[in-house]
C-alpha cells in the first residue's frame, strides 16, 4: 500500500504548498525537491507492494519509504501552520518582533535541514533498490510482477465443469430462479449474472445450473485462441447454448472475450451465465440482464452445511459428544455469518477433529482456523486468501479506505456520513479522484464507498429516504482481512482493554506469534470497558507520530477523569483525528487541545464535557467539529469563526457563549452542515455567505425580528438547503407564522423535521418537488392537517412522534389515494391517537411500518390487509394484548399474515 500512501502524501503536500505558499517561502526549494524524489520513487512502488509477501527486504523497504513520506508531510505542514499562526498573531513590541525574526531564521534552517535529511533518506532508498535490483520500475515491466502474482492466485482458484461439489446446501430456489430466466424463450434477456463477495458460492451455483437437466451444452474442441471467438460465435448463432464465464474480475477482461459472443437477441437465443465479484462487470455485460446476488445462509442452512461436512455419520446424534459438538459448532458458526466458504473451511477443519477437546481448541482460535483452513494444498484451504484476492484487485486509492474500516468493532453499523468525514480528515480522498463538475469531497468519498460495495467487500446497511446509504458494515472475515493487512502495513493498531497485554492483534492466540510492527504507529483504535485503567496504553503514551485516535466503548468506562481526558495527549501534536464519544464521567477539555493544530476531525459527542477552552480557536484545519456533549447549556468560546476549513459543525442543542454577543459564523464559507443555529445566540444574517450549506438546523428560542429581511438576504443560501430541522420553544409566541416562513424559503429540501408547537403546516408544502422525508414531533397539529401531509407527491418516509396532533385529533385517518409513494411509516409515542383508520387505496407502496409506544391503540388497524406491499412490521412498547392478537391464531393475525417479517421489541 506504499503506492497509495506516497500518492496521498504527494497530493496533500501539493495542495498545502499551493494554499499556503506564502508561509513556505523559506523552504520552497527543499519542498519542491522532496516532491520530485517522491515522484521518482512512485515508479517502483507498484512492484514493491506486490512483492512484500515474497521478500523480507522489500517489506522493510516499504515500511521505511512509508514512514519517510509521512514524516515529510508532518514537517512541512507543522512549519507552515506555525508560520501562519505567527503571521496572524502579530507583534506589537519591537524587541519581541526582532527576537521573533531571529527565532524564525533559526527555525527556518532547522526545518530546511529536516526536509533535506528526509530527501536524502528517500534518495538513498531509491538508489539502493536500483543497485541491488530489489524491485523494478513499473514503467519497465508494466506492472508485470503484480500481474503474475495475481495470475498465480487465479490459477489456484481455477474450477472445472466436470468436478461436481458434493456438499451443497440452501441454493435450490436460487437454481430454479436463474434457470427460469435462462430458458425463457420469449425473453430478450442475453446475460444472467451472479454477483457477490468472495466465498458467497457464485461458482458453486453456476455449476449446479450447468448440470441442470433443462440446459443444452455444446462442447468446443480445443483450438488456438484466434479460432475460438469465431467458432463460439457461430455455434451460438446456430444453436441455443449456455456459456458460463466464471470469475470475471474486470470490464477489460469481459471486453477481451465478448467478440466470441453474440450480444443481441436478434443474433442468437443463446445465454451467458456470468459470475463476478464486481457489479460493474455484470452491468456492463448487459444493462438489461438479470442480476442475482447470493444471500448469506440462515442459521438453519448454515448448520445443515456444517453438519454435512463435519459430523454426518461420524457421531451418534443422541450422544453427549454430539450435543457438546453441536453447541460448540453453533457458537463457531456465528463467526462465519452465513458465508458458505467460511462454513465449509471451518467444517473441513473439524471433520478431522475427533474429540470434544480438539473442538474446544478450534473454538478458542476459530478465526485463525477459518483464515488458514487445513492448508492450501488440502481440500479445505483457508478463506483468507480467497478474500484477499478482492483486496489485491482494488485500485490503490481504495485499499486504505477499506483497511480504515478495521477501526470499527465487530458487527458495528458504521454511519456513512461519519465514515466519509474520517476518510477526508485522514486525507484518504482528494478532489483529484473526482469526476470534475465541481464535485465536493463528500461526494467523492461516497463514490469510493459505493465502489467498495460494487466490489462486494462492503455491505449496505440502512438506506435513506432518497436511496442514499446511511450505514454500512463488513463481514467478520473481511474485517479479519482488514486487520491482518493493516497490521502488515502498520496502517492501524487495535487496542482492546479486555485483553491483559494492552495491545493485541485480532488473531493473537497460542497459535500466532505477533511480530513487532515495521515502522511507526500512526493510527490507534482503542476499545474500552469498565476494567480499563487508563485511556492510552503505556506503550503509546509518548508516541508523537500518532495521527488518528478513535475510542469505542467509553460509555462503559468508569474511571474518574476530571482532568485526565486529553492531558496525556499533550505529546500527540500530529493528530488529524480524535474521536472521544460517549464518556459518561465528568471531564474537562484542557487548553492543551489548542496544540493539536493538525486536527481535521474532533468529536466529543455524548461525552460529559463541562468546559471548552478558548484555545479551540487554534484548530484552524478542522473540517468536522462535533460538540454535541451531554451537558446542557455548555459554554462555548466565540472562536469557531477562525476555522475557515470547517465543513461540518455540530453544536450542543442548547449552548451559551462565554462572552456576550452573537456566535460568529460568517467566515465559514466551506460549511455544509450547521447544527443548530439559535436565534438567541447567532445572527441569522451570517448565513448569507454560506452558499455551500446543505444541512441546517434552526432553534427558535426567541421571536425573530425582521425575519422577512433576514430571509431575503439569506435567500441564495436557503435555496441550496437539502435538509432542514426547525425546533420551536414552547414559550415562543407567533411560532407558527415564523416556522412557515422559514420552511417556505427552503423549497428544494429533501428532508424536513419540525419540532415544537406550530399547529399548521405551510400550505404550499405539496409544491416542494424534492421532499421525500418528513418528521413531526410535539407539533400539536389540527386534525385537518393530515390532508396536507398525505398529498405530498414524493414523500417516501414519514415519522409521526409524540403529540404530532393536538388532543382533539383522536382519530388518525389515512384516506384513499393518500401517500402514493410512502414506503416507511413510523408512529412513535402517539398517545393522543385512540383510533387509526387506513382506507383501501391508501399507502399503496408501503413496505415498512413501525408502531412504538402508541398506548391509545388497542388493536391493529384493519386496513393493513389492503397493504399488499408491506414486508416488515415492527411492534414495540405496546400492550401484551395488542401483541398477542397479531400472533398466529390471534384475532388480528389475518390482517398481517401477508407480512414477511414481524418483529416484537
Amino acid at each position: 500500500m506504499a503506492e497509495a500512501i506516497v500518492s496521498f502524501v504527494l497530493q496533500r503536500v501539493g495542495d498545502f504548498t499551493t494554499q499556503e505558499a506564502k508561509f513556505l517561502s523559506g523552504v520552497s526549494h527543499q519542498v519542491e525537491v522532496s516532491q520530485t524524489e517522491l515522484q521518482l520513487m512512485q515508479r517502483f512502488l507498484k512492484d514493491a507492494d506486490a512483492r512484500q509477501g515474497e521478500d523480507a527486504r522489500v517489506q522493510i523497504w516499504v515500511a521505511k519509504i512509508r514512514d519517510a513520506a509521512y514524516d515529510l508531510e508532518d514537517v512541512i505542514e507543522t512549519y507552515g501552520l506555525k508560520v501562519a499562526s505567527k503571521k496572524k498573531t502579530g507583534m506589537k513590541n519591537v524587541l519581541k518582533r526582532f527576537a521573533c525574526i531571529f527565532k524564525e531564521r533559526v527555525d527556518l534552517r532547522k526545518i530546511g535541514a529536516e526536509i533535506e535529511n528526509i530527501i536524502a533518506k528517500i534518495s538513498n532508498l531509491r538508489m539502493s533498490l536500483q543497485s541491488y535490483n530489489i524491485v523494478r520500475e513499473t514503467r519497465e515491466i508494466g506492472g508485470a510482477s503484480s500481474l503474475q502474482s495475481f495470475e498465480r492466485q487465479q490459477q489456484l482458484r481455477r474450477t472445472y465443469s466436470h468436478v461436481i461439489e458434493r456438499d451443497v446446501v440452501g441454493i435450490e430456489d436460487n437454481v430454479k430462479e436463474i434457470v427460469t430466466h435462462l430458458v425463457k424463450e420469449e425473453s430478450c434477456l442475453r446475460v444472467v449474472s451472479i454477483w457477490g463477495m468472495g466465498g458467497a458460492g457464485k461458482t458453486t451455483l453456476a455449476k449446479q445450473i450447468y448440470h441442470h437437466k433443462e440446459e443444452q451444452r455444446e462442447e468446443i474442441a480445443k483450438m488456438r485462441d484466434y479460432e475460438i471467438a469465431k467458432k463460439l460465435f457461430r455455434v451460438q448463432q446456430g444453436k441455443r447454448c449456455l456459456v458460463i464465464l466464471d470469475d470475471i474480475w474486470s470490464i477489460e477482461t469481459f471486453n477481451s472475450l465478448k467478440a466470441a459472443f453474440p450480444l443481441t437477441c436478434e443474433e442468437t437465443q443463446s445465454r451467458i451465465l456470468l459470475t463476478t465479484r464486481n457489479e460493474a462487470v455484470a452491468l456492463h455485460a448487459d444493462r438489461n440482464g438479470f442480476l442475482h446476488q447470493p444471500q448469506a445462509l440462515n442459521e438453519i442452512k448454515s448448520w445443515e452445511l456444517f453438519e454435512k461436512i463435519a459430523l454426518l455419520g461420524r457421531v451418534d446424534k443422541d450422544s453427549g459428544v454430539y450435543i457438546k459438538m453441536k453447541e460448540l459448532g453453533m457458537e463457531m458458526l456465528r463467526h462465519c455469518a452465513g458465508l458458505p466458504l467460511a462454513i465449509t473451511v471451518l467444517a473441513g477443519v473439524l471433520a478431522r477433529k475427533n474429540t470434544v477437546n480438539e473442538w474446544i481448541t478450534v473454538h478458542a482460535n476459530v478465526y485463525v482456523y477459518i483464515r488458514r483452513g487445513i492448508g492450501p494444498e488440502e481440500e479445505y484451504a483457508g478463506a483468507s486468501w480467497v478474500l484477499a484476492l478482492s483486496y489485491d484487485d482494488l485500485p490503490y486509492h481504495l485499499k486504505p479506505c477499506l483497511l480504515y474500516l478495521g477501526h470499527f468493532p465487530e458487527d458495528f453499523e458504521i454511519p456513512v456520513k461519519r465514515l466519509t468525514q474520517l476518510w477526508m480528515a485522514e486525507g484518504l480522498v482528494s478532489l483529484t479522484q473526482g469526476q470534475g463538475l465541481g464535485e465536493a469531497m463528500e461526494d467523492i468519498a461516497y463514490h469510493c464507498l459505493s465502489e467498495l460495495m460494487i466490489r462486494c467487500v462492503v455491505q449496505v446497511g440502512e438506506t435513506g429516504s432518497i436511496g442514499t446509504i446511511k450505514t454500512c458494515r463488513i463481514h467478520d472475515l473481511v474485517r479479519d482481512l482488514c486487520l491482518s493487512k493493516a497490521e502488515e502495513e502498520n496502517f492501524l493498531q487495535v487496542v482492546n482493554s479486555s485483553q491483559r497485554n494492552e495491545a493485541i492483534s485480532p488473531f493473537s492466540s497460542s497459535m500466532v506469534t505477533k511480530a513487532a510492527p515495521l515502522g511507526k504507529v500512526r493510527r490507534l483504535a482503542i476499545y474500552l470497558n469498565e476494567n480499563a485503567d487508563k485511556l492510552v496504553p503505556s506503550r503509546y503514551e509518548k508516541d508523537d507520530h500518532l495521527r488518528s485516535l478513535l475510542y469505542f466503548g467509553l460509555k462503559e468506562w468508569r474511571r474518574q477523569c476530571k482532568r485526565l481526558i486529553l492531558t496525556m495527549f499533550k505529546d500527540f501534536k500530529l493528530l488529524r483525528v480524535l474521536k472521544v464519544e460517549g464518556m459518561n464521567r465528568e471531564a474537562e477539555l484542557p487548553s492543551e487541545i489548542g496544540n493539536m493544530v493538525h486536527l481535521r476531525f474532533l468529536s466529543l459527542r455524548g461525552s460529559n464535557i463541562k468546559r471548552i477552552p478558548a484555545s479551540l480557536g487554534n484548530l484552524i484545519c478542522l473540517q468536522t467539529l462535533d460538540l454535541r456533549v451531554e451537558d446542557s447549556w455548555l459554554f462555548i468560546p466565540n472562536v469557531i469563526w477562525k476555522m475557515k476549513h470547517i465543513r461540518h459543525l455540530y453544536l450542543p442543542f442548547f449552548y451559551r457563549l462565554r462572552l456576550s454577543g452573537k456566535l460568529k459564523i460568517s467566515t465559514l464559507h466551506n460549511l455544509q452542515t450547521l447544527y443548530p443555529v439559535s436565534s438567541s445566540n447567532c445572527d441569522l444574517n451570517d448565513l448569507t455567505g454560506l452558499t455551500n450549506l446543505r444541512k441546517l438546523s434552526i432553534t427558535l428560542s426567541s421571536p425573530l425580528e425582521n425575519l422577512e429581511e433576514i430571509l431575503k438576504s439569506t435567500g441564495s443560501t436557503l435555496n441550496h438547503i437539502r435538509s432542514l430541522f426547525v425546533y420551536t420553544d414552547l414559550a415562543v409566541t407567533g411560532s407558527t407564522e415564523q416556522v412557515t416562513q422559514i420552511v417556505s424559503s427552503c423549497r428544494h429540501i429533501y428532508k424536513l423535521k419540525l419540532e415544537g408547537p406550530t399547529a399548521e403546516l405551510p400550505r404550499e408544502l405539496h409544491c416542494f418537488p424534492n421532499l421525500t422525508k418528513l418528521t413531526l414531533r410535539r407539533f400539536f397539529l389540527k386534525d385537518d392537517q393530515m390532508g396536507i401531509i398525505e398529498k405530498l407527491p414524493n414523500l417516501t418516509t414519514l415519522r409521526l412522534e409524540q403529540n404530532t396532533f393536538n388532543e382533539d385529533a383522536k382519530i388518525l385517518v389515512f384516506s384513499k389515494g393518500g401517500f402514493p409513494h410512502l414506503q416507511f411509516l413510523s408512529l412513535f409515542h402517539m398517545s393522543e391517537v385512540k383510533e387509526w383508520r387506513v382506507q383501501e387505496g391508501a399507502m399503496p407502496s408501503l413496505r415498512r411500518l413501525s408502531i412504538k409506544y402508541c398506548n391509545g391503540l388497542t388493536t391493529i388497524v384493519d386496513g393493513l390487509r389492503y397493504l399488499t406491499t408491506l414486508r416488515e412490521l415492527s411492534i414495540e412498547g405496546m400492550s401484551s394484548t395488542f401483541q398477542s392478537k397479531l400472533k398466529a391464531g390471534g384475532e388480528d393475525f389475518h390482517k398481517i399474515q401477508h407480512v414477511t417479517s414481524l418483529v416484537f421489541g
